[in-house]
């Protein structure tokens, strides 16, 4: 990414002619690696010529970092191909777990945050970064409903993990709105309490309604514009910690690309309040 920290979007195959050719203005582009674990072929023939122009991140829903078992070990393995390959700048994924049992569940689940599951996950994450030879973010979770058993508050979790495993994290602030909605909590207080020093990136997407119980539940959809709630956290949260990449993610509903570049330059705007406050 640039010295300076910026703005990036995800990458999607209907925009590939319009990213390749878009300026090298501090753009940059993040893809779920579990869309590129393969041989050869187009995909990784596309995400070559992007990655001549732009510096990629690899933002992973599959390793399950909470589960009751290691990490796949197979899996692990392409994963460090990948990055071996194409030397992604941030390299990140999401407190959660998905696997039980041998079998993948599409969904990265929640679970008590625990003395154990804290050993585990900090084990988890160690393996994930040795096999790398890189720093993994970990990613703050969405939250639908409450779940009994923890030990620990959710930050403090997350920075013992950094402090015991050395990963970094990546601040969702979708995610804690969307959370602090739906359990009742102040998202200012959370994001002001955030260990700044382990922010390596910061996650902006939009979010909906549940069809059913309405604003009762919101769902972290990506399908959306990001919500003015939205990026008031993100600019309250770059100016207590100072810059840091912010990507824009949109998974559903995709617009045009000319409609995320003009999203993304909100995000530019926060990034340069700083300097510009400064001058």
């Amino acid at each position: 990414m640039a010295p300076t920290p910026s703005a990036g979007l995800g990458l999607k195959p209907e925009h590939f002619p319009e990213a390749l050719a878009a300026p090298a203005d501090g753009l940059w582009f993040e893809v779920h690696p579990e869309n590129y674990m393969v041989d050869g072929g187009p995909r990784l023939a596309w995400l070559e010529a992007i990655r001549a122009r732009h510096p990629l991140s690899l933002h992973g829903v599959a390793l399950s970092l909470a589960a009751a078992t290691p990490p796949d070990r197979a899996h692990v393995a392409r994963l460090a191909r990948l990055v071996r390959r194409f030397e992604p700048a941030l390299v990140s994924e999401h407190l959660a777990w998905s696997t039980w049992r041998g079998r993948y569940h599409p969904d990265l689940l929640p679970f008590p945050r625990s003395a154990e599951a804290l050993t585990r996950i900090v084990d988890n994450v160690c393996q994930v970064q040795d096999a790398l030879r890189r720093t993994l973010a970990l990613e703050n979770p969405a939250h639908y409903l409450r779940v009994d058993g923890h030990a620990f508050d959710e930050i403090d979790f997350l920075r013992e993990i950094a402090r015991r495993s050395g990963c970094s994290l990546l601040l969702d602030v979708n995610n804690v709105h969307v959370g602090a909605r739906n359990l009742g909590y102040s998202a200012e207080a959370y994001v002001d309490a955030f260990p700044g020093e382990h922010v390596a990136e910061i996650h902006v997407a939009g979010h909906t309604a549940d069809p059913q119980h309405g604003d009762a539940l919101l769902i972290d959809s990506h399908d959306a514009p990001v919500a003015r709630e939205v990026w008031a956290l993100c600019e309250r949260v770059v100016a207590r910690i100072g810059p840091r990449p912010v990507l824009l993610e949109r998974d559903g509903n995709v617009p045009p690309f000319r409609e995320l570049q003009a999203e993304r330059a909100l995000a530019t705007g926060i990034l340069r309040r700083p300097f510009e406050a400064a001058a």
